[in-house]
């Protein structure tokens, strides 16, 4: 009889040791696709900040006297690389994607200004570098948003897998926090620029 209890109790410890290991490792599994998701965001988002200077650069000859809306663009620029930088230090860490998400609306806003200014300037929507650049934008905006997607569908499936019962218990003892969506806040932000020099 105590050999029977002893063993059903060995039994039950190791199915609870095995649970705990499938547990942690799906958990992990799941940390690891939602920080690979953002890491194809974080390669659009640098191509598109790549991208600026060049179109700020072209527009330049055509711009002279717009040199606010430049100098505009280029700082949301460089405060959406730095909390682009941030983020993927810390992919779904909720103040990093939450600054992300701030930088890159802030930045959308000035293309749009950007870009409705360019539309005044004929010279400037025939020139061919800068349609090019247009176009590159615009396939980089898509592929973002594509990303941003994925991205959120992983963290989705993360987010639901460690909170619920019996994962949260383990999810809580070896710190998987909760991740945060890249989300656009604002109807007007969910826009990609309108870019059209025809």
């Amino acid at each position: 009889m105590l050999t029977t209890t002893l063993i059903v109790l060995g039994a039950l410890g190791v199915l609870i040791v095995l649970f705990l290991i499938g547990t942690y490792n799906k958990l992990v599994s799941l940390r690891n696709r939602f920080q690979n998701a953002y890491a194809q965001i974080d390669v659009q988002l640098k191509r598109r900040h790549d991208l600026i200077p060049n179109l700020v650069e072209t527009a330049k000859g055509y711009l002279q006297h717009e040199r606010a809306t430049l100098q505009a663009v280029i700082e949301a620029r460089n405060q959406a690389a730095q909390a682009r930088q941030t983020a993927a230090a810390r992919p779904g860490d909720p103040a990093a994607m939450q600054s992300l998400s701030g930088a890159e609306a802030a930045l959308t806003g000035t293309l749009g200004k950007f870009f409705a200014l360019a539309e005044a300037y004929p010279d400037l929507k025939a020139n061919q570098t800068m349609s090019q650049l247009m176009e590159e934008l615009t396939s980089t905006e898509n592929k973002v948003a594509f990303s941003r997607q994925a991205y959120n569908d992983a963290v989705m499936t993360f987010n639901t897998a460690r909170e619920v019962f019996p994962n949260n218990i383990v999810a809580g003892a070896f710190n998987f926090p909760r991740a945060e969506l890249f989300a656009v806040e604002s109807a007007a932000e969910r826009q990609a620029p309108k870019v059209s020099f025809s």
